[in-house]
């Protein structure tokens, strides 16, 4: 095992892998920008590097200077959270080229999945179902159309080497695609240096479900079960649960034969997740391959009572999954709310600054905060605005939305504006409560009825 980690993150993430290392005992390396020279996750480490300024090129993801500070501090392997250098395949090789373990699969892994393109072949070779579209790069806005006009409207164009909903445009017709094809382009070139497109067929609404595998370095292969995040904004999550309740456990089980396969195809290692789409008939398509823990990750170590963040770090030291199939068990319904510094009255502006007062919810069974925030912390603007996450865990679903309700209600941040009351009304709203919601839901009908409460 190792006897010191450095974690290439900032945030609650960082803070997440710090207390998992402390429970396991081993030593950590905290990174940090001048922007988060007071931040909770330099205080927490046992060693923390000032890495560059407080734009993230120049600090997070500047590889040189995340290298060599694990190599100053005599680190043996470096976490790389989610985000910044997460799935950045040219980051897992230098580490492994300065005789560091990346925890998170090879970096022909990363590669594989991370070209959209790419991994829908291997996907379609591995007899896991995927959405309808091209074969290859799109090479011109005439291939596109073309392909458009054989699938049937509406279409996604979308960014081969893309993710974070960039480079991604949803066309409705012929007339749009010219241009949307132009725009995305552009976005992927500046975002990624990578302007290669691919195109599917979009199922709209649908149902958004995500499974969590875990491998070995011995190819053993379990999945977790799913998580379903079909509530979005500007294609970005903004709560999860797990179990979905639109998944019978016939679905369930070929969701999680097919998440397997996936991975087992890939050879994977460590953690990651299996993205589907289900459209309204029931039927899942395979749509990405995340190659790293996840946001939502929570939810899944509520329902399993598996620690993800222990298992990346045990299976990159080498030691075996230590679980079957048959060990996973399922138990009652978790629930994710992302807290954000943003005013969702103001079109979702960013509110950093400085929190006078801090109220995180606590007390009773099945409540989870992960979080960096404290009283006095200014929260910088250069980042994420997410500075939360409340998870919750009950027996039934009623009551992780009920401990949910509770729990949001809770929660103070004078100084800074968050989406805490927002995030209050949708989980209240009686769609969101009977389960009957997509990826629709809430920018169609959630958001253009939602009023917020008057200060």
């Amino acid at each position: 095992m190792f006897s010191k980690i450095l974690i290439a993150n900032r945030g609650e993430i960082a803070v997440r892998i710090i207390r998992a290392c402390r429970e396991m005992g081993i030593q950590t390396v905290a990174v940090y920008s001048e922007a988060d020279k007071e931040a909770l996750h330099t205080q927490m480490a046992d060693e923390a590097v000032c890495i560059g300024p407080a734009k993230a090129t120049d600090s997070y993801l500047n590889v040189q200077a995340v290298l060599s500070a694990a190599i100053v501090t005599k680190a043996e392997a470096i976490h790389p959270g989610f985000g910044f250098l997460s799935e950045n395949s040219q980051f897992a090789s230098m580490c492994e080229e300065c005789n560091l373990v990346f925890i998170g699969p090879k970096s022909e892994t990363i590669d594989a999945m991370g070209n959209k393109i790419n991994a829908r072949k291997l996907m379609i070779e591995a007899n896991v179902p995927v959405i309808p579209g091209s074969e290859g790069v799109i090479s011109s806005v005439e291939e596109a159309l073309e392909i458009a006009e054989s699938i049937g409207y509406p279409v996604m164009l979308k960014a081969a080497a893309g993710g974070g909903g960039k480079g991604i445009r949803k066309v409705l017709s012929a007339e749009e695609l010219p241009q949307h094809f132009s725009s995305a382009q552009q976005e992927a070139k500046a975002a990624f240096s990578n302007d290669d497109m691919y195109i599917e067929k979009i199922i709209y609404p649908a149902r958004h479900i995500e499974v969590q595998i875990l491998g070995d370095k011995s190819g053993n292969v379990v999945h977790l079960g799913e998580r379903d995040c079909s509530l979005q904004r500007n294609n970005q999550k903004v709560m999860e649960e797990s179990p979905s309740v639109v998944i019978s456990e016939a679905k369930r089980k070929k969701l999680g034969e097919a998440a397997v396969r996936a991975a087992k195809a890939v050879s994977y290692e460590n953690a990651g997740t299996i993205e589907f789409l289900m459209d309204e008939h029931g039927d899942f398509f395979f749509m990405e391959m995340n190659t790293r823990i996840q946001v939502e990750h929570p939810v899944t170590e509520m329902v399993t009572g598996v620690d993800l963040v222990k298992k990346q770090v045990e299976v990159a030291a080498g030691e075996p999954l230590g679980l079957t199939q048959a060990d996973i068990q399922f138990t009652g319904h978790a629930i994710e709310c992302r807290i954000n510094a943003e005013n969702p009255a103001f079109h979702f502006a960013p509110s950093p600054g400085k929190i006078n007062n801090l109220l995180l919810p606590s007390g009773g069974m099945g409540l989870r905060v992960d979080s960096a925030m404290y009283s006095g912390y200014s929260i910088p603007p250069y980042y994420d605005s997410m500075i939360a996450k409340v998870i919750v865990h009950g027996e039934t679903r009623f009551d992780a939305l009920m401990k949910m309700q509770r729990a949001l209600g809770e929660i103070v941040t004078e100084g800074v504006v968050t989406n805490a009351e927002f995030q209050m009304d949708l989980i209240s709203h009686p769609a969101v409560l009977a389960g009957d919601y997509d990826t629709a839901f809430l920018q169609e009908t959630f958001l253009p009825n939602w009023v917020p409460e008057e200060e």
